[in-house]
């Protein structure tokens, strides 16, 4: 299933997206894409981002991988939904995107064994991990700023149950510019699987429903500006696309 949240008329729905592309509200009534504005397809508590858990994005920014995850907090605040624009801000050099799996937890748990960490996923979506590079120094110094602006979450278009997704583990993910691929990879190349992920998290802190994994990126980062569009795909997830406004 393909659960959505989305604003029409003044109210909030929590409705699924159909094959045809057309959004059901919780009282069957349908609503095309463009009536809607997009919400996040959930509301965490927290979102815990994971750097440098594909070897090739460490490669490519020169950096060597870390020895356990390393995490960061992403703001509640930066979140947006589906065709919501990203705001650039002012005197940037250097704005990128980040295409990644976003693990959302259905359970609220602590202490999950990864064998048992599948239990307690209530499913997948795209996350783009807007990053300013100018304010990154290295992966030990938290990147509140260079991650944190309002705007840097899209999230979307849907929650995805686990039952759609045939192996999480092995799932295509690709970034556009503009029509222009300019990142791909698989989640097959992570460094740390998500049983391992929700593992490792859990021991440290209580995971409430909503709370979302996003799971790190693959080699590809590059430069966007207003104007540009983004679009984020992931084989079974669909596409999140947002435009850069100034």
């Amino acid at each position: 299933m393909k659960r959505a949240r989305f604003a029409v008329g003044g109210r909030v729905e929590h409705g699924t997206l159909a094959d045809d592309g057309h959004l059901v509200g919780a009282d069957g009534k349908c609503y095309a894409a463009r009536e809607v504005t997009w919400l996040p397809p959930v509301v965490p508590t927290k979102i815990i981002g994971l750097a440098l858990n594909y070897a090739e994005h460490a490669e490519e920014l020169s950096v060597q991988t870390p020895q356990e995850p390393a995490l960061f907090l992403k703001p509640i605040s930066s979140l947006i939904g589906h065709c919501e624009p990203v705001v650039y801000p002012p005197g940037v050099e250097y704005l990128h995107y980040e295409v990644e799996l976003a693990v959302v937890i259905g359970t609220r748990c602590r202490a999950v064994p990864a064998s048992s960490a599948h239990s307690v996923i209530a499913g997948y979506t795209i996350a783009n991990d807007v990053t300013v590079r100018d304010f990154v120094g290295n992966f030990y110094r938290p990147p509140v700023r260079a991650k944190g602006y309002d705007s840097f979450g899209p999230v979307g278009p849907c929650l995805v149950t686990p039952d759609e997704i045939p192996h999480a583990d092995d799932l295509g993910l690709r970034a556009f510019v503009n029509g222009e691929l300019r990142q791909q990879g698989n989640t097959s190349a992570m460094i740390r699987s998500i049983p391992e992920l929700i593992a490792f998290i859990s021991a440290i802190m209580t995971l409430e429903p909503g709370d979302m994994i996003w799971t790190g990126t693959p080699r590809g980062i590059s430069h966007v500006r207003p104007g540009d569009t983004m679009r984020l795909e992931i084989d079974h997830l669909g596409a999140l696309e947002n435009r850069v406004i100034g």
